[in-house]
């Protein structure tokens, strides 16, 4: 019976980024559940206020009994709250370019701050302006034009006013950092990193320092490994298996 991998897009994406990865998963050895997040693609409606809460209650919905649980980014984020929520339901757990979270409270009001501005950009402004800003910035650097073109062409399935409400709610500002509670996931997990991404690669090795069942990949890429890397991120999702 093939394995069930549960699959998180970033903010701003959809289920559809996962498409280059899902593509070279064997079907017969994997089913792929990629959902998409509350504020975000099919789930636009959802009921607000947008909560971390409710990102677990809708992953655990639609999720089958046990599976793979795998986030990038946003999604990675979401992950490691699902995974802390229902350890018995994750059978291993990867973590794409993500982050526990902002440890320092001023930080973390600062990039609150910063998260409300641009909600308020994408309630105010073209939507076309805020996706350039949002690829433009010195994250998304060095990326191949084709990956700038999926990712705008997947931002574009969301509906600005949602996305807003995604990014009061789900903001890397707003969540409380998990740090601390990475000790008391017992499941394999993998993080991986692209080669370039300097800062999430600094993330990545504290965080598989504070886990007790954890392992670091670097793969060549940015950032956005799920579109630059879909191989990568598909084999380690296969290795994990093996």
């Amino acid at each position: 019976m093939p394995e069930s991998v549960v699959l998180l897009h970033g903010f701003s994406g959809t289920r559809h980024a996962w498409d280059g990865v899902t593509a070279l998963l064997d079907p017969q050895r994997y089913t792929a559940v990629a959902l998409d997040l509350p504020g975000h693609g099919g789930a636009g409606d959802c009921e607000r206020p947008i909560t971390f809460d409710a990102c677990v209650a809708r992953v655990l919905e639609q999720a089958p009994e046990r599976f793979v649980l795998c986030g990038y980014s946003l999604g990675g984020r979401v992950a490691l709250h699902v995974a802390l929520a229902a350890p018995e339901r994750v059978r291993r757990l990867v973590l794409v370019s993500a982050s526990p979270g902002i440890e320092d409270a001023a930080e973390r009001a600062r990039r609150r701050a910063h998260d409300e501005r641009l909600a308020g950009e994408l309630e105010q402004e073209p939507f076309e302006q805020f996706i350039e800003r949002w690829r433009t910035q010195p994250l998304f650097g060095g990326e191949p034009p084709e990956v700038g073109r999926l990712a705008r062409e997947d931002q574009r399935r969301n509906s600005p006013s949602a996305l807003a409400a995604a990014l009061r709610g789900l903001g890397t500002g707003e969540m409380a950092p998990l740090w601390e509670r990475l000790g008391e996931l017992n499941m394999p997990v993998t993080v991986l990193v692209g080669e370039r991404d300097e800062k999430y690669t600094g993330l990545g090795r504290r965080t598989v320092e504070l886990l007790g069942n954890g392992e670091l990949v670097l793969a060549a890429g940015g950032h956005g490994l799920v579109l630059e890397n879909p191989a990568a991120v598909a084999a380690v999702i296969a290795k994990v298996h093996d």
